[in-house]
């Protein structure tokens, strides 16, 4: 028998165990970080949802997953646009239902010193980087709270909790408070089968780190312990565990994947 909620929507346990697979959304997907978590997921069975504002990457990540496209779907959205997301969230409950799992991996980076940031783009670098969190977990949580069980995984920082400034302090500032705003998140949902956590990373060879230059990269290298960057499948790997069943118990929290830069 089916489980339902009182409007009629069968639970993500139920849907589960009846063996329709899970749904992701995970945003900037189109290369790096977001691309080798939506593959991960997609390994391990999830039907996903690539959000980037690059729609011709996202679609050849997709097509490159599944070249029917019948487990994949990708959409070209620019996390800053809420409507746009909103839009996108509708778009995926009708392809297949609302979202069990959420990554929010969207980000932007602007190199430079805290005194040269101009004011708009602080603002625009915080719509990117922590507004779109906000804006797209309280639209995908309501139907994991409704339906008892749902999994929100942030990408946050090394920078976010050191204060670096490789990747622009408004970079930093907005995964601080992609933090914070994973523990309010987390304490409101605990009761409702829903676990909101937040991954951590440094260095990781992706595009955007190498835009910052092979001196940087070099540099930021050398003061690793383990004397080498991530690789995104690491961190793709720690997120897959964060959306399982097995992580029920974990909510909250914030994962460090750093090479021993940050030891706590």
């Amino acid at each position: 028998m089916r489980e339902t909620t009182a409007d009629g929507a069968i639970t993500a346990t139920a849907a589960h165990r009846s063996g329709s697979p899970r749904v992701a959304l995970v945003t900037g997907a189109g290369r790096g970080l977001g691309a080798a978590i939506a593959t991960r997921l997609h390994q391990q069975g999830l039907r996903v949802a690539l959000l980037d504002r690059d729609g011709d990457s996202a679609t050849e990540v997709a097509r490159g997953l599944d070249p029917d496209m019948g487990t994949t779907l990708a959409l070209p959205v620019d996390v800053d646009d809420v409507a746009a997301m909103d839009a996108a969230v509708r778009k995926v409950t009708a392809a297949w239902r609302a979202p069990d799992v959420l990554v929010n991996n969207a980000a932007r980076t602007v190199p430079g010193s805290v005194w040269d940031i101009a004011l708009d783009e602080w603002d625009a670098v915080m719509a990117t980087n922590l507004r779109s969190v906000l804006a797209l977990t309280r639209l995908c949580a309501l139907p994991m709270r409704q339906r008892g069980w749902g999994r929100v995984i942030n990408l946050a920082s090394l920078a976010g909790q050191q204060g670096g400034t490789l990747a622009g302090a408004h970079y930093s500032a907005a995964k601080a408070g992609v933090l914070v705003l994973t523990k309010v998140f987390a304490r409101e949902l605990a009761p409702h089968g829903v676990t909101v956590n937040a991954v951590a990373p440094a260095s990781i060879e992706t595009p955007a780190v190498a835009e910052l230059g092979a001196t940087a990269v070099s540099e930021a290298a050398r003061n690793i312990p383990v004397k080498r960057l991530g690789r995104p499948t690491e961190v793709a790997a720690l997120v897959a565990y964060l959306a399982s069943e097995d992580a029920g118990y974990v909510t909250g929290a914030t994962f460090d994947i750093n090479g021993g830069t940050h030891m706590r």
